[in-house]
């Protein structure tokens, strides 16, 4: 069995992230909590994987790297980089994006809220209040708060930010969930996975965050990925109400 020195792992999956990854490499690393992180590369043209490897003698035992043969998916990126958490002894797993739209020192903030707190899920969220959104234009703001309100509306899901990508999971709620039963890779793997920990009886806690459009490399959201995101929740609602969803262990009742 391996014992880790941190009980705290950061994935943060990359498609030509050459511009970015080096220096958010540095930044979630050299924050006070010692988190560890691997980076989960999907055979980035623009070397990417080389980047992170340059690095993991600077940052040893602390920075690894998952590499995959192609573009396959970030919700199957997500996926690999839990079942390799879930094979070693880390108790706090999270999701973070490579483009800095996420802050990583907020970091912080969702370790204690699952650390101390007492929250299952801690979602790092633009739409709660103290949460911002930086240098996007208005028609995508517009249309990010919307899909979060629709989710709401046809879910019931009780967080407002339900797209959000910048989560911290509890170990027993990655164990608790049958990851190879999780339907969605884009835009909708998100609201999934919310959503499923909330079925299963996990609390989810909300901590803002100023979400900031990237300043470099280039964007991965297209038009396909949001149309996931809109039918994927009629799915969803769908297989809650007539086909046993989610399979998974739920959550005990607190003891008194």
């Amino acid at each position: 069995m391996n014992i880790n020195p941190s009980d705290s792992l950061v994935i943060i999956p990359t498609y030509n992230e050459r511009e970015n990854v080096a220096q958010m490499i540095e930044a979630v690393l050299s924050l006070p909590h010692a988190f560890d992180l691997v980076i989960v590369d999907d055979a980035s043209p623009d070397g990417t994987a080389q980047i992170v490897r340059s690095l993991q003698s600077t940052y040893a035992q602390r920075l690894h790297l998952i590499e995959r043969k192609g573009k396959l998916g970030l919700g199957t990126a997500y996926i690999a980089g839990f079942r390799w958490a879930l094979e070693r002894q880390y108790e706090y797993i999270f999701e973070m994006d490579c483009d800095f739209s996420h802050p990583p020192h907020k970091l912080l903030e969702l370790y204690e809220a699952c650390h101390s707190q007492g929250a299952d899920v801690a979602v790092g969220s633009r739409y709660v209040r103290g949460g911002a959104v930086k240098n996007w234009p208005l028609g995508r703001i517009m249309m990010s708060y919307g899909a979060s309100l629709y989710v709401r509306l046809i879910t019931g899901l009780p967080v407002m930010d339900t797209t959000a990508g910048f989560v911290c999971y509890r170990r027993e709620v990655l164990e608790a969930m049958r990851l190879d039963e999780i339907h969605f890779k884009g835009y909708a793997f998100q609201i999934e996975m919310k959503y499923t920990a909330h079925c299963l009886g996990y609390r989810v806690h909300e901590v803002p965050i100023t979400f900031e459009n990237r300043v470099l490399g280039t964007s991965k959201m297209s038009g396909s990925i949001f149309g996931e995101g809109f039918t994927g929740i009629l799915k969803l609602k769908y297989w809650r109400l007539f086909k046993g969803f989610p399979n998974g262990k739920r959550k005990s009742a607190p003891k008194h």
